[in-house]
């Protein structure tokens, strides 16, 4: 019966690990747990620890999900993201049965690596699956203050969660081994004499502490040219899913900001920028068939004589929306735009909306848009005489690696996270977000501005860190010089090949279990 309390504990400690708790290193030890829990486990059995420990890790981190909207959509939510948890725990449970351990010998010395190949591949199926997947919650974005982070710029958010899920792996198999060492009447003497079982636990605690604190030698990016970019935070008359119901005020905050600043760079207090960066939804009347919302905006980038990015919601292709990104420049108006990839299933559209309208009559709040193609990357020259080419994410599209890799991959050398969390409240999920922009930053080398509505929004620079954190709820305005970087980190240059590998590995360890108990039956 001890299983069961360690997946709660499990799911708890991993939940402690992301924002706003920010415990990171309980991580690992939630990994450990939980691969404690499914040793020896049956295979049924660790399918259900995995879920009961993914229940308590996701109900909690995804709360901001029912804010608004009730208990049932945040509960199916975390229930589903739960289930691959329990995939996981299947797996591991498989990998670390006594059948297994006795062909390929000690379980100390394979543990670390099934539990890593597992929990990479669990993240990559939950990221890609269904409807295109739902990657938040993943170990890489508890990480941001840790020295794993720096990992991202070898090879990516799986090499991050690889790192966390390999010292969990060795920490479990030290507990393991210690826990043996204390029922030592059961080992031979020989074996009593050398102390083999307490020396062995000790090295695995010794190199889970290696895993974790060695990738703090990994070098940081150089510096180079930088650009000069204001964020604007206009802030909305009210939070929660009717945050836009006057949305000619939300597109007056981020007009009347921007006019502000324009003033103090009019009188010489702070440098023209060579970027103003608006966030998602701040204009969600579509000024490309509005004159009076185009007047605004223009009237705002003419004030401050810089070029003027900013979300906007289009009313195209009719009936149905588009969640795009803008591009305004002085004496030219509108000469680009970018068109989210992703739209979030069941918030900006809702898959099978006539069947999930029998669960809630909140389906029809969602949205109807359309997906764009394309990365987004805009240019515009800086004062240095250098090019800004930005590579632009709106909102979720963050946590999904392919369509970042893709801005760089273009030629980005800045990256604008535009996002709008009012419809979240004063919850955990803005700094969840921002953690996953900092990661970003070190996995690309790139800087970031992070800029949203509501907050929180910050300065991202290419080692991670956040600089000028906004409130949340808050009217403000950030400005920075960033690096402007063209370099490309391995994890560039690797791509998607960290999660294959780990998923064949994973894939093939499975097969040799199935070949082996084949070949006992025969």
């Amino acid at each position: 019966m001890y299983r069961y309390p360690l997946a709660v504990a499990s799911g708890l400690a991993l939940w402690l690990a992301f924002p706003s708790h920010d415990l990171w290193l309980m991580a690992p030890v939630g990994v450990a747990v939980l691969a404690l829990a499914t040793q020896g486990a049956p295979a049924w059995q660790g399918a259900l620890l995995g879920l009961i420990s993914g229940l308590a890790c996701f109900l909690p981190l995804l709360s901001w999900s029912g804010v608004y909207v009730g208990a049932l959509p945040w509960i199916a939510l975390a229930v589903l993201e739960s289930l691959y948890l329990a995939l996981l725990g299947l797996v591991c449970a498989l990998l670390q049965s006594r059948p297994w351990q006795a062909r390929i010998g000690s379980v100390a010395r394979i543990r670390p690596l099934v539990v890593a190949l597992a929990w990479v591949a669990q993240e990559t199926l939950r990221g890609n699956t269904p409807f295109g997947g739902f990657p938040w919650g993943r170990l890489a974005f508890s990480q941001a203050d840790s020295p794993l982070a720096a990992l991202a710029s070898l090879g990516g958010a799986p090499a991050v969660t690889f790192a966390v899920a390999l010292a969990g792996g060795l920490l479990a198999a030290g507990v393991a081994r210690l826990i043996r060492a204390g029922r030592s009447l059961d080992l031979g003497s020989r074996e009593r004499r050398l102390g083999v079982v307490p020396v062995l636990g000790v090295c695995c605690l010794v190199s889970a502490a290696v895993v974790i604190l060695a990738p703090a030698l990994v070098p940081r990016p150089a510096a180079g040219p930088t650009g000069r970019f204001i964020a604007v935070q206009g802030n909305v008359p009210r939070p929660g899913l009717d945050f836009n119901a006057e949305r000619r005020a939300v597109l007056d905050n981020h007009a009347r900001a921007t006019q502000q600043v324009a003033v103090s760079v009019r009188a010489g207090a702070q440098p023209r920028p060579d970027l103003v960066v608006w966030p998602e939804n701040a204009s969600d009347i579509d000024p490309t068939r509005n004159p009076d919302a185009a007047n605004v905006i223009e009237g705002a980038m003419e004030a401050i004589n810089a070029p003027l990015v900013l979300g906007a919601v289009l009313r195209e292709p009719s009936p149905r929306e588009s969640n795009a990104s803008l591009l305004y420049l002085p004496g030219r108006g509108l000469t680009w735009r970018y068109v989210k990839q992703h739209p979030v299933p069941f918030a900006e559209y809702i898959p099978y909306r006539s069947f999930f309208r029998n669960f809630s009559d909140k389906a029809d709040l969602a949205g109807d848009f359309v997906a764009g193609k394309g990365a987004g990357v805009l240019r515009v020259p800086s004062r240095g005489g250098d090019t800004i080419a930005a590579g632009t994410v709106i909102c979720f599209e963050v946590a999904i690696d392919t369509l970042v890799r893709d801005t760089v991959d273009h030629g980005a050398n800045v990256l604008l996270v535009q996002t709008n969390n009012a419809t979240f409240g004063f919850t955990d999920e803005s700094v969840q977000q921002l953690a996953i922009s900092r990661i970003r930053a070190v996995e690309h080398g790139r800087s970031i501005v992070h800029v949203s509505t509501v907050g929180v929004s910050a300065m991202i620079t290419p080692d991670g860190t956040a600089h000028q954190r906004s409130a949340l709820f808050t009217s403000d305005v950030l400005a920075a010089d960033l690096p402007l970087r063209t370099d490309r980190t391995v994890a560039d240059r690797v791509g998607p090949w960290p999660e294959i590998v780990a998923g064949g590995a994973l894939v093939a360890s499975l097969a040799l279990l199935a070949l082996s108990r084949l070949s006992r039956r025969r």
